[in-house]
């Protein structure tokens, strides 16, 4: 699958939705949620090396949204527990393949231990030039537009910025992607076919790959591949006709 690719023709930036840990836990017997979070690492591990060995520029995963702070208190701290040792453990491979990571959300909310993990290990890969990961943790796409919005009432009401010169490129340089592209490609396992409030503004024209039948912790390369030669099969119109894509090309 991996030699289909056209390498000229990446998705430039590739975001996930790792659904289905918890009914992959299941599924395998466990009543633990938890033990499929930790199962689901290998997935994330390959996710990162399949982009990076592609070439793709960008690689967001959806780690934590907003809506995931309902849920059980002790699989949130497990949870919060996984993600700082996680990050310890992979920063010295993330350092020898030049990935750079960064981070969206509201990460004030996060636990103070895993603030300054993840701000450390942000600091040490900064200037990294490899693919750039970006973990989207107490996320959600409303939280992002109302955050957008805050800072550009703030600069109408000091006198810095006009309402009439708020067009798309302004709402982009507000949000928390600012200065990244808007994702090309979005994949999403366990078979539910929704956005669940991710990246609104920014998946506005994604093409979107569903796994029906894979749960996260399963996701391997070859089904990255797969994702990706599928994107390259599409013709993206961007509210055009098909002739004139035809003729632009």
């Amino acid at each position: 699958m991996k030699e289909s690719i056209d390498l000229n023709n990446l998705p430039a930036h590739i975001s996930v939705i790792m659904d289905g840990n918890g009914r992959w836990a299941k599924q395998k017997g466990f009543t633990d949620r938890i033990f499929g979070h930790r199962n689901a690492i290998q997935a994330v591990r390959e996710t990162i090396e399949g982009c990076g060995e592609l070439g793709v520029k960008y690689l967001t995963l959806y780690a934590f949204s907003t809506e995931n702070w309902n849920r059980p208190k002790a699989e949130v701290m497990a949870l919060m527990s996984l993600l700082v040792s996680t990050i310890n453990e992979e920063l010295p491979t993330m350092m020898k393949n030049q990935v750079r990571l960064k981070a969206i959300g509201n990460i004030e909310s996060l636990p103070g231990k895993s603030q300054k993990e993840l701000e450390a290990a942000m600091d040490k890969t900064a200037n990294n030039t490899g693919l750039t990961l970006v973990l989207a943790l107490s996320y959600s796409g409303k939280w992002d537009l109302v955050q957008a919005a805050k800072k550009l009432a703030e600069k109408v009401e000091k006198g810095e910025l006009k309402s009439s010169d708020i067009d798309d490129s302004v709402m982009d340089n507000h949000l928390s992607t600012a200065g990244m592209p808007d994702p090309d490609l979005m994949i999403r396992t366990g078979g539910d076919h929704r956005i669940s409030n991710f990246m609104l503004w920014q998946l506005a024209y994604a093409e979107l790959y569903i796994f029906e039948d894979l749960f996260w912790p399963d996701f391997r390369k070859e089904h990255l591949y797969r994702a990706i030669v599928d994107f390259q099969m599409r013709e993206r119109r961007f509210g055009k006709t098909s002739e004139q894509v035809k003729s632009e090309g």
